[in-house]
């Protein structure tokens, strides 16, 4: 049964910017991310730029990624940025000791990560070696890809073919301390932060955004020593969050052939991404009333079990209408909540749990998640506007969710953009909308759908689901209608 839904937009009243970093992705070295995904070597068959596969290129440049993170993740605490440098057959292989004991050659390093930011576009995030690494190879890692002089580090970039210093502004120091990177108390981390910070220095005019290690979910004890010892030391504070189907580490479910319960047991489980955005803000708020320090959800998207008969240290999996709706659900509350989130990094891009990309040999497809993020791109530093609506209830047995998650922006243009999730397995949903301050002379939309709530593209047929025009808009007396099916999502846009 469909529902009617009143919705106003207002266009007059902007609340904040909506970062393009909200968009950003996440690479790390496990499983098929790096080696296959992303870098193949100059010398494969598969097309490429520099030994990096040329499709996933020109996917990730489509989806407009504004920011990369690299090398992990719990790698990045084992990982020492020497090996992964200068000529490649001198580079000393390595055992990837966090994701399924395979060795590693070490051919994908800091040139070859900052070489695939500039091919599609994107800013890198750093992620810095706190855990096992010592504070003069963090130093020497900045000085080595900024630092626009003569220096032992400088002079041995120039002699590796890069004599110009790359521009790198986001820099995490240390990652997941409160687990793989370390085991450590906050307290601990937080003057552990502090010291290596201070070696992570601004050369050459560039300038370093440094991000701490924060919390995992709702461990609220480790934010608040974080802001109360170190947040004057800082740019911005990471947090985890990833969704679970069962909420069980040792058993998450399976990512196809799921019931309607567990579809509604885990967007449920996706909505309370706010609870922890709220809740970690609040006690930000008291430290940092400005709000200059952001909070970087740096790693955040479904965990599930891994498909059959792949290497369980790899995290491959399936990605369904399901996750397509995860991830819309997660970026309205991302920009709902931009004044404080500033950056958030999806785990992740190719091979790996919520990824935007699969890739299988010299095969390629996109994922029901990637067209999520290509069609929201046009979000990206827009103006973030207020939405008025009353959502019906979503129902499931005894528990219950809204049925909707919306969000709108107005661009540099002046386009209005309306980007709306129908949660509901079973039930579609009616809109009237108004605009406030803005009228309206045409109207266009995309939808995401499909017949199965399971279903997902595969290398034999990879246009399964894919985004399509969405019929059926009506633009009259400056009111906006538009229906949407169960289980879907849409962009919308609106010009004057």
């Amino acid at each position: 049964m469909d529902s009617m839904i009143k919705l106003t937009i207002q266009a007059d009243a902007p609340k904040g910017t909506i970062s393009r970093n909200l968009y950003g992705q996440f690479s790390e070295h496990l499983g098929r991310c790096i080696y296959e995904g992303i870098w193949v070597g100059e010398d494969s068959p598969i097309p490429n730029t520099d030994g990096i596969r040329n499709d996933v290129i020109e996917a990730l440049k489509q989806a407009s990624v504004p920011v990369l993170r690299w090398p992990g993740g719990c790698f990045a605490d084992e990982y020492h940025w020497k090996d992964g440098v200068g000529p490649a057959h001198e580079r000393p292989r390595m055992i990837n000791n966090n994701w399924g004991g395979v060795e590693e050659n070490n051919h994908f390093g800091t040139h070859e990560f900052l070489r695939l930011c500039e091919l599609i576009g994107a800013e890198p995030y750093i992620s810095g070696n706190l855990g096992s690494g010592t504070v003069q190879e963090m130093q020497q890692w900045v000085e080595y890809m900024t630092f626009d002089g003569t220096s032992p580090m400088a002079d041995w970039r120039k002699r590796n073919g890069r004599e110009e210093p790359w521009k790198v502004t986001y820099f995490g120091v240390g990652n997941e301390n409160w687990s793989c990177g370390g085991n450590m108390r906050p307290e601990y981390y937080a003057d552990e932060y502090r010291r290596y910070a201070t070696y992570v220095r601004n050369y050459s005019g560039n300038r370093i955004y440094k991000i701490a290690c924060g919390p995992n979910e709702d461990n609220y004890r480790w934010t608040e020593v974080l802001m109360r010892e170190a947040g004057a030391y800082m740019d911005g504070l990471s947090m985890h969050y990833y969704t679970l189907q069962t909420g069980d580490w040792k058993d998450k479910g399976e990512a196809v052939g799921f019931s309607d319960q567990e579809w509604f047991v885990t967007l449920k489980r996706t909505l309370h991404m706010e609870e922890l955005i709220v809740k970690h803000s609040a006690i930000m708020d008291r430290y940092d009333p400005d709000k200059k320090v952001a909070l970087i959800v740096d790693e955040w998207g479904t965990w599930y079990n891994v498909e059959p008969g792949t290497n369980p240290g790899f995290l491959y999996q399936q990605n369904t209408m399901r996750d397509a709706l995860v991830a819309g659900i997660n970026l309205n509350l991302f920009h709902r909540h931009c004044e404080r989130v500033r950056m958030t990094n999806i785990a992740q891009v190719v091979n790996v749990l919520q990824a935007m990309i699969l890739t299988e040999g010299s095969r390629m497809l996109l994922t029901p998640t990637y067209h999520v993020f290509e069609m929201y791109k046009v979000h990206q530093d827009a103006e973030w506007l207020p939405v008025a609506f009353d959502s019906p209830a979503y129902k499931f047995g005894d528990e219950e969710i809204p049925q909707l998650s919306v969000s709108a922006s107005k661009d540099a243009q002046g386009k209005v953009h309306l980007s709306v999730c129908n949660l509901s397995h079973k039930d579609g949903a009616e809109f009237r909308t108004d605009i406030t301050g803005f009228e309206a002379v045409t109207a266009s939309g995309r939808l995401l759908s499909a017949e199965r709530l399971d279903a997902h593209n595969t290398f034999d047929s990879p246009e399964t689901i894919k985004p399509v025009v969405l019929e059926g808009i009506v633009l009259a007396d400056g009111t906006l209608s538009f229906r949407l099916p169960p289980a879907s999502v849409a962009v919308i846009t609106l010009e004057q």
